[in-house]
């Protein structure tokens, strides 16, 4: 294998970053951030000191209930600057698959038999099977705009597809199994003209890019703070006056204002809105999701101009309308094979099926790998990769 000279980066002190990191440090290449990535310290140990100093509820009136106040205050402050909402737009759940059928059955009460709901081939289940089951109690159906050759969303299908029985489009932003990007605006537009909600899955895109939910013109949100260093956590967000129309599911007592909590189901993990805190805390630190952006897609590049002969990789063959995910197959070599062999070599990806895009199983290979980039990466761990990938058919 022959390496392609380097691509320029950015001034980003990845080794600074890596100091932040106990779990990086006994040399162990992580490839698998798409399926959650390493945690920094810090965030551990704002876990932590809430479990030690804040573990109580809110409306204590003493010490620990107004600490709990402020943990929950700080986190829908920062979620809310993070996806570019207002804080009282934000619901936190126990993970994003969990707070999807929340939002998706408060939304569902009024809808109809007849309705329908429409997805793409691209969708990861979290994103799709509420929709399934709210179509099996109502009598809908779930359609979904199919993906092109280059897995990536079929536009022309996806608008032929909507109609007046259109209730919402729900959509992955960036594709967990492709890494492929979906042109959000275009699709948020679509929906709006077709008098549907537009419902973004971004937990595979809000660990490498910035999310402004107004630019982007959708509904609703949900991404996962584990995917991007943080602890495992659901986040939204739903429009202010979409969501005070809708009646949630939920304890009668339980606070309902500002219009994020009614859809917060039962006490909170406060310590880990702390370390969701903390966590952002961290990104900011170090350039937040502008500067490891650039950084993450120069070593994407780096990868994909410098693959072996013996690997394909499915999708888009440049950084151009992706993340820096990879899914890809040895030739000749089962991917099982090929995941264990290089685990055991200390560097880790993943091999599966369809990886939970089950519309799109079909088109993919019987077993496939994945390989994710995250900011904590160096060139030297990618080079890793790649020779152990040229090697494995040695």
């Amino acid at each position: 294998m022959t390496t392609q000279p380097a691509v320029p980066v950015t001034d980003f002190d990845v080794e600074a970053v890596r100091a932040r990191f106990s779990s990086l440090r006994g040399g162990f290449a992580f490839f698998d951030a798409p399926g959650g990535t390493q945690v920094p310290d810090e965030v551990g140990q704002a876990i932590a000191d809430a479990l030690r100093d804040a573990s109580g509820n809110l409306g204590a009136p003493y010490a620990t209930g107004r600490a709990v106040e402020a943990i929950l205050d700080r986190a829908k402050a920062d979620a809310g600057r993070f996806l570019g909402c207002t804080p009282g737009e934000v619901s936190f759940g126990m993970n994003m698959t969990t707070l999807n059928f929340d939002l998706s059955r408060a939304a569902g009460r009024d809808f109809r038999e007849g309705g329908e709901v429409l997805t793409t081939e691209l969708d990861h289940d979290g994103g799709v099977a509420p929709w399934v089951e709210l179509a099996a109690d109502k009598g809908m159906q779930v359609r979904v705009a199919q993906a092109t050759d280059e897995l990536t969303v079929d536009y022309d299908d996806l608008e032929r597809q909507l109609s007046d029985r259109t209730r919402v489009v729900a959509f992955a932003i960036a594709s967990n199994a492709t890494g492929t990007i979906a042109d959000a605006q275009r699709i948020c537009k679509l929906a709006r003209e077709a008098g549907a909600l537009s419902w973004i899955d971004a937990v595979h895109y809000a660990a490498h890019e910035p999310i402004d939910v107004h630019e982007l013109g959708c509904d609703v949100l949900l991404c996962s703070p584990y995917k991007f260093c943080g602890p495992h956590l659901g986040m939204s967000y739903v429009r202010a006056d979409l969501a005070e129309s809708w009646r949630p599911y939920k304890a009668r007592p339980s606070a309902s204002t500002p219009t994020g909590r009614k859809f917060e189901t039962g006490t909170l993990p406060y310590e880990l809105l702390a370390g969701f805190s903390a966590t952002i805390a961290y990104l900011d630190s170090i350039g937040g999701l502008p500067a490891l952006r650039e950084y993450e897609r120069a070593l994407g590049e780096h990868f994909l101009e410098n693959l072996p002969d013996n690997v394909t990789v499915y999708g888009p063959q440049s950084m151009e309308g992706r993340v820096p995910t990879f899914l890809f197959n040895v030739e000749g070599v089962p991917a099982e094979q090929v995941a264990s062999r290089l685990g055991e070599r200390g560097v880790g990806i993943w091999s599966a099926d369809n990886w939970y895009c089950v519309a799109l199983g079909p088109r993919l290979p019987a077993s496939s790998l994945r390989a994710g980039v995250a900011h904590y990466n160096t060139r030297a761990e990618v080079d890793r990769l790649l020779e152990e990938l040229a090697a494995v058919t040695r």
